[in-house]
């Protein structure tokens, strides 16, 4: 699921955008949703920093110190590859807009219609871009960072996020290669992210994540999986 954030100053706006996505979602059959709205910008960098968002729509006029530029400026020396959309009714924005590299610029009032067509282009893009969501379908897409690991169950994969279970058909063997080296195979029946490892309890070869997730170690994938551990050790201590 694709996690948006709008922020703009006036209310109402915020509101109404708010409410058209959340129908565009639905019309579309697109696996997203609108996670976040608020006035303030700053909330926004905080949101930013410490939830999973995918996608902001961002105003660029503010009654602040900082405007949108400004933040979106700010998202991008941490967040590369996040989608920025700017909505503003201020046009002579709109080159400078550019250098915050946003997908899309949508001047005020937003119609409907436009609207739905950038969203379209959006998943559109996710689909066909490589290396930071991996595609289930068309419309629905995971992030690589919010993935705890991935089970394999007879003809299926399970996918077990840090907020959702998803399901689909597929094998390790066609997955495995797309996906960046902190996946490793540590069981018959388990891919695992290292980064979002919590701990490893290795007198029962369990391994633990946020919010109770676990999986297992096998004898098998024991070695390899920790000569990969190793090399993240020095950055973070995953073994109690």
């Amino acid at each position: 699921m694709l996690n948006f954030a709008l922020c703009d100053d006036n209310q109402a706006f915020l509101s109404s955008l708010g409410a058209t996505l959340s129908k565009l979602f639905v019309k579309n059959d697109f696996d997203a949703k609108v996670s976040f709205m608020s006035t303030n910008p700053f909330e926004l960098l905080e949101h930013v920093r410490n939830d999973s968002v995918d996608v902001i729509f961002l105003d660029i006029q503010f009654k602040t110190v900082i405007n949108g530029l400004d933040i979106a400026n700010k998202i991008r020396e941490t967040h590369k590859d996040l989608y920025i959309i700017f909505t503003t009714g201020h046009l002579e924005y709109g080159l400078l807009s550019f250098q915050a590299k946003p997908f899309d610029y949508l001047p005020k009032p937003i119609v409907s219609d436009r609207l739905e067509s950038t969203l379209i282009r959006l998943f559109d893009d996710i689909q066909n871009s490589s290396g930071h969501f991996i595609s289930l379908n068309n419309k629905t897409f995971i992030r690589e960072n919010n993935i705890y690991y991935i089970k394999r169950d007879g003809m299926k994969l399970i996918f077990q996020t840090c907020s959702n279970v998803y399901e689909t058909y597929g094998s390790f063997s066609k997955i495995l290669p797309t996906l960046h080296d902190n996946f490793v195979r540590c069981h018959k029946s388990y891919i695992v992210n290292i980064n979002n490892i919590s701990s490893i309890e290795m007198n029962c070869n369990t391994i633990l994540f946020l919010g109770n997730s676990k999986c297992y170690i096998g004898p098998k994938y024991k070695s390899s999986f920790l000569e990969a551990i190793n090399c993240v050790n020095e950055r973070k201590n995953l073994v109690c």
